[in-house]
Order: structure tokens, then C-alpha cells, then sequence
């Protein structure tokens, strides 16, 4: 049997993707990166990673198709790293 889902729980995929940027461009990721339809939040992080973006997806298909179209084609994105949000 699948689990069950709390009563107002939201319905679809919702993940952080990482991002690393080309040297100086974050900002500019940053600023592309909220204005992709699904993206619901997009800041500039220290460590490893750049940026993070919160999105939300209906599927698992729609949000790599989200990640491949239209994230990692933001002019300055060297290399991202897409982790899916888990509800136990």
C-alpha cells in the first residue's frame, strides 16, 4: 500500500536544486532563476553551492523536465544538483 498523504498536504514534487555558478554570476542566477514558472524561491548560499532555488512540480517527469529546460539553461550554471523533498 502507498502512504497516505496528511490531510493539506500539497500534491507534487517539490525539491531544492544546488547550483554552482560561473565566478561573479550567482546574482545573475539567482535573479533568471525566479522568473522560471515552478520556482518558487531562489537565493545565494556560501559553501560548496552558489545558489539554492526551491520548485515545485506536479512530477517527478515534470520537474527534471523543469531542471533540464529551463534551470540548468540559465546563462552561468556550471553544474546542479537536484534533491527531491521526501515526506515520511
Amino acid at each position: 500500500m502507498g502512504a497516505v498523504k496528511p490531510k493539506g498536504a500539497a500534491m507534487g514534487v517539490n525539491a531544492y536544486i544546488l547550483i554552482q555558478t560561473e565566478v561573479g554570476r550567482a546574482n545573475d542566477v539567482v535573479l533568471a532563476a525566479r522568473v522560471v514558472p515552478g520556482v518558487s524561491a531562489a537565493h545565494e548560499v556560501t559553501g560548496p553551492y552558489d545558489v539554492i532555488v526551491r520548485c515545485d512540480a506536479e512530477s517527478v517527469d515534470d520537474l527534471g523536465r523543469m531542471v533540464v529546460g529551463a534551470i540548468q539553461k540559465v546563462p552561468g550554471i556550471t553544474r546542479t544538483l537536484t534533491c527531491p523533498v521526501v515526506n515520511f
